[in-house]
């Protein structure tokens, strides 16, 4: 599970010192074999911080990034079923948290010694129970 892994200390400060996107989408392609190889892993960096302006928070929408790996066959448009696991991802993780913007969580979850650790592990639980429940019905 991803969310085991981060809460082991996967990608902390004083070890990989990855952001929130990176987190998640690295230790999904580790724990759920997505087959990302370095050069593609990268492209989590760009979701980090609310993509950079405290938007969207990083955390979740590399958690998208993976349910679209895992459950698109070959694009967005083909059908519904990706579209409403992601959904389902976002819904739940706003109610948990209150919100799924980079700021608000911020400034209701991050500290100096954590980071944002709360709010990644939130992504990753549900990211795993969404994940999990889908691959056991297949």
């Amino acid at each position: 599970m991803v969310s085991e892994l981060i809460e082991n200390g996967f990608g902390d400060k004083d070890r990989e010192d990855y952001s929130c996107s990176e987190r998640i989408l690295y230790g999904s392609n580790e724990v759920y074999n997505l087959g990302l190889d370095k050069e593609s892993l990268k492209m989590a960096a760009g979701l980090s911080g609310g993509i950079y302006s405290r938007r969207s928070c990083g955390a979740v929408t590399a958690s998208a990034m993976v349910l679209a790996k895992l459950f698109v066959k070959d694009r967005a448009h083909e059908g519904d079923y990706h579209k409403e696991l992601i959904s389902e991802l976002v819904s739940r993780y706003e109610e948990e948290m209150g919100s799924s913007l980079c700021q608000t969580l911020l400034d209701e979850y991050r500290t100096e010694q954590e980071g944002c650790r709360r709010v990644i592990i939130a992504a990753a639980r549900i990211l795993d129970d969404i994940i999990n429940r889908e691959l056991n019905r297949k």
